[in-house]
């Protein structure tokens, strides 16, 4: 059984697994196509992915990959927590370059639906991060875009206060929103192309 909990961006949902525990630990599905397939997620998961970050304090984002290898993730954190971001970046929809955050943690055992049409990131908000998630496309280098984590007119709060992240060099040199052609149009049936 799962939870899902949809956030305050359309499309984009926090998803619980139920744990099953007792003295030894606990189990659980972690994945489940038909659980979330009862919950309206249908989707065809084509790859799985898998990061690590020594440090507090790493920005990895804000990541998209354009059609036809946009990809939807659903994101969980295997050791350790972060704060994770999705931005929509569908030209023309409602929500166009709102974001929204979520901690996401080992310990919380919850996962974060991003939907294609969305742009993602997260920090680490402790050492030694390793994030898991599921994409519905491979990894396309011609495909593969970045949009500025502190692209002023998104204004992802990180929570940083006056910590300087630890960015790639791929990340620090992304263009704004504003200086890329959109990957994604919102049309008047509330989809993209």
């Amino acid at each position: 059984m799962i939870e899902a909990r949809p956030l305050s961006l359309p499309g984009v949902i926090e998803i619980i697994p139920k744990r099953f525990g007792d003295e030894r630990g606990f189990f659980a599905e972690t994945f489940n196509r038909y659980q979330l397939a009862e919950a309206g997620i249908n989707l065809d998961w084509m790859q799985d992915n898998q990061s690590f970050s020594t440090s507090v304090h790493t920005l990895r984002g804000l990541h998209y990959q354009e059609l036809p290898f946009a990809q939807a993730k659903l994101v969980r954190v295997l050791r350790g927590r972060i704060l994770d971001v999705a931005v929509d970046i569908r030209k023309h929809s409602p929500t166009y370059r709102k974001w929204v955050a979520i901690e996401l943690s080992a310990e919380a055992f919850n996962q974060l639906l991003v939907p294609i049409g969305f742009a993602h990131g997260f920090l680490t908000l402790e050492p030694c991060t390793e994030v898991f998630y599921k994409v519905t496309a491979p990894w396309s280098r011609e495909h593969d875009r970045s949009i500025r984590w502190d692209d002023p007119e998104i204004g992802v709060d990180w929570r940083l206060g006056r910590t300087v992240p630890i960015v790639s060099d791929k990340d620090r040199e992304a263009p704004f929103l504003a200086d890329v052609p959109p990957a994604f149009i919102f049309d008047a049936n509330g989809k993209y192309k």
